[in-house]
C-alpha cells in the first residue's frame, strides 16, 4: 500500500474471526515481513453465523468462542500479527457508541499508518457493512483533538476496503491489486488454521490466482511477474495524497 521504508503500524478491522485471513492475509503478512506493527481486531469471533461446523458437533455458544479464538490466534501468529477480540456478538454485529469508543482507543494506542476494513455494502451479511461504518466512525472522531480517549489525536491514514465474499454484489470495484506471492505460502498456512471453514481455502486461494492474472496484466510485460503471481484486491476509500503521477 505503501512504498515508505519507515515502520509503519497496519490496523485491521475485522467482522468475525476470519473475514482477516481470507480477505487481507497476504496485506499482512507483507506488513510484519517488513518490520510493520499489525494489529487485528475481531469485532466479534463469527460464533453464530460462520461455524456451522462447531454447531452441528454439539458445542456450546462459549465453546464455539473459544474454538474460533484459538484458530483466529493461531492464523494470526502465522500472519505475524497481534489479534484482539472484543466479543461484540455476530448475527447480528450491533453498532454501538460503546463499540466505536472501543475502536478510537486502539486507533489512538496503535497509531496506524494503514486501515483495512470491510465494504460499505454487502447484502449477504450485515455485519460486514456495520464494521466498516464503525472502523471509518472511529478513525474521525480519534482525529478529533477534544475526543476523550488517551494518546495523541490520529492523522489521516490511507482506508482500503478488502474484497468481500460476492464483489459484484457489494459495489466492489478494486482499484488496487497488491502482489503477495512472496508470502502466499503463509496466508495458505493462516486459511488453513482455521478448520471451521475449510471450505474457504480453495476458494480464496484461487481468488488469489485471478487477482494475479489481473496483477500481472495491469503491470505490463516489462515487469517481467512470474507465471505464478498471486494477488489481494483492495478498494481505496479516500484520495491518495502524492507529489507525482504514477
Amino acid at each position: 500500500m505503501s512504498d515508505t521504508t519507515d515502520k509503519g503500524s497496519l490496523l485491521v478491522v475485522s467482522a468475525h474471526a476470519g473475514d482477516f485471513v481470507w480477505r487481507a492475509g497476504g496485506a499482512i503478512a507483507l506488513a510484519a515481513e517488513r518490520g510493520d506493527r499489525v494489529t487485528v481486531v475481531c469485532l466479534s469471533y463469527g460464533e453464530r453465523g460462520e461455524s456451522a461446523k462447531a454447531w452441528r458437533e454439539g458445542h456450546t455458544l462459549e465453546g464455539i468462542k473459544v474454538i474460533r479464538a484459538r484458530e483466529a490466534q493461531n492464523a494470526a501468529a502465522a500472519l505475524g500479527a497481534e489479534v484482539r477480540f472484543l466479543d461484540a456478538g455476530d448475527y447480528p454485529l450491533v453498532e454501538s457508541h460503546d463499540l466505536v469508543d472501543e475502536l478510537v482507543h486502539v486507533y489512538r494506542e496503535v497509531a496506524p499508518t494503514v486501515v483495512l476494513t470491510h465494504t460499505l455494502a454487502d447484502p449477504y451479511n450485515g455485519d460486514h457493512p456495520a464494521a466498516a461504518r464503525m472502523a471509518l466512525q472511529a478513525r474521525v472522531l480519534a482525529q478529533a483533538v477534544g475526543y476523550d480517549a488517551p494518546g495523541e489525536p490520529l492523522g489521516a491514514p490511507p482506508v482500503f476496503f478488502f474484497e468481500p465474499h460476492q464483489p459484484e454484489q457489494c459495489d466492489f470495484r478494486p482499484d488496487v491489486l497488491l502482489d503477495i506471492t512472496p508470502v502466499f505460502d503463509r496466508k495458505r498456512k493462516a486459511m488453513e488454521c482455521l478448520p471451521a471453514q475449510q471450505h474457504m481455502w480453495d476458494y480464496y486461494t484461487d481468488l488469489a490466482k485471478r487477482r494475479g492474472v489481473q496483477l500481472k496484466r495491469n503491470a505490463g510485460p516489462n515487469l517481467g511477474l512470474p507465471h505464478t503471481t498471486m494477488g489481494e484486491a483492495y478498494a481505496r476509500v479516500y484520495p491518495q495524497v502524492t507529489g507525482a503521477l504514477a
